[in-house]
């Protein structure tokens, strides 16, 4: 659903500018640091590009799933480190407030989201609570008006850096799955919360990752989402059913890029007295990249348009995850191929980092395997089969 097509089509123009002026020559400069530019954060707040999908009450842009999508697609043709910054903020970050938070949670937190002065972070996955997300061991202890908090999490995107947890712990003693898990909002301030050290990573510099720990962390009750024990598990697959479309776009964005530097690096290369464009093997190789990355984009509106009419996009959400990061790092790997040397060679093209950058999507938010199972079951389910 796109509300309002000449507002859409100045914010996408405004990414498209920022990406390709702004960004792309950081790009070496962030690889190498691994920190974002101060003022281009700064920049980004200014833009308002923290609180895409916060309500326009608070203080966002209200984008609907398709809208989202589009500006997801632009903002992430350049190296993940920019779409992560913002990213969990217009996705895991937020979203759990914006579906089940109490108007009083939205009033206090959402606003400082949508302008940048707060960074979220979904803090979901642990040690032992990775694939099989339900079996979360973190947990929370009513005391008088608070909660008590104990527990690790880990792989936490922005947990450095975030200002804000939303934290999936078990409040009911001695049950186990889904059921007794609720969600909360923990300051970083809390006494008690502490993220550890950025990870080093194959890829992402510029995106820090890392455990967050809770130690006898005092949470007022006042930050349990929606103010009820038990619905915690129900508040992230809301959550998830939305990121996982938001995060096939970013999948795509980047599959986009790495297929326009291979292309004019095919037209300029040459060998036998002519571009190495010229040579079949190779447009075939852009043939099934295009035509891959085209199938993505397709199937990310389609469940996004779904979504905004309102219907159970949990299928088809998965499908789009599935899909577009598998997409993603096969456009890569040929990518490489086509660049020859030059794509293994961090000197002379930026595909290296695109291909070691782009490896995590099929990992997180659900791996491709656990994706494969969740389709088949929602698949069989629809027919009747046990």
């Amino acid at each position: 659903m796109i509300r309002d097509t000449a507002r859409l089509d100045a914010l996408l123009a405004d990414i498209r500018a920022f990406v390709r002026e702004r960004w792309h020559p950081l790009e070496d400069r962030i690889d190498r640091e691994g920190v974002i530019p101060e003022e281009v954060v700064d920049e980004l707040r200014r833009k308002g590009y923290f609180g895409w999908s916060i309500p326009e009450q608070y203080g966002g842009l209200g984008l609907t799933t398709e809208e989202l999508v589009l500006c997801a697609m632009e903002l992430s043709q350049a190296s993940v480190a920019l779409r992560a910054r913002v990213g969990t903020n217009t996705g895991i970050g937020s979203e759990a407030l914006v579906a089940d938070g109490t108007e009083e949670q939205k009033q206090r937190w959402l606003p400082r989201m949508a302008r940048g002065e707060f960074t979220g972070a979904l803090a979901l996955t642990e040690p032992d609570a990775g694939s099989e997300a339900t079996n979360v061991q973190t947990t929370a202890r009513r005391e008088g008006d608070h909660y008590i908090l104990n527990g690790t999490k880990r792989f936490i995107t922005n947990a450095p850096l975030a200002d804000l947890y939303t934290v999936i712990a078990r409040t009911e003693e001695g049950t186990r799955g889904n059921t007794g898990l609720s969600a909360f909002i923990v300051e970083r301030t809390t006494p008690g919360v502490r993220a550890g050290d950025a990870y080093r990573k194959m890829g992402q510099a510029g995106s820090p990752v890392s455990d967050v720990y809770f130690e006898n962390c005092r949470v007022s009750a006042a930050n349990l989402i929606g103010g009820k024990e038990g619905v915690g598990f129900q508040t992230v697959m809301k959550v998830l059913n939305k990121q996982r479309m938001h995060l096939a776009a970013l999948c795509t964005g980047p599959a986009i890029r790495m297929l326009d530097l291979a292309i004019d690096h095919t037209q300029k290369r040459t060998q036998f007295g002519q571009p190495v464009g010229n040579f079949q093997l190779l447009q075939a190789m852009v043939a099934d990249s295009q035509t891959e990355i085209y199938a993505a984009r397709s199937m990310i509106l389609e469940a996004a348009r779904a979504r905004d009419r309102g219907e159970d996009v949990a299928l088809a959400a998965s499908m789009c995850k599935f899909f577009a990061s598998e997409m993603c790092g096969r456009v890569a790997d040929r990518a490489v191929q086509m660049f020859g040397g030059s794509g293994y060679v961090a000197d002379f093209s930026p595909i290296e980092r695109y291909y070691r950058d782009v490896r995590l999507f099929r990992l997180y938010e659900g791996t491709s395997q656990i994706h494969q199972l969740n389709i088949a079951k929602l698949v069989l389910r629809g027919k009747g089969a046990s």
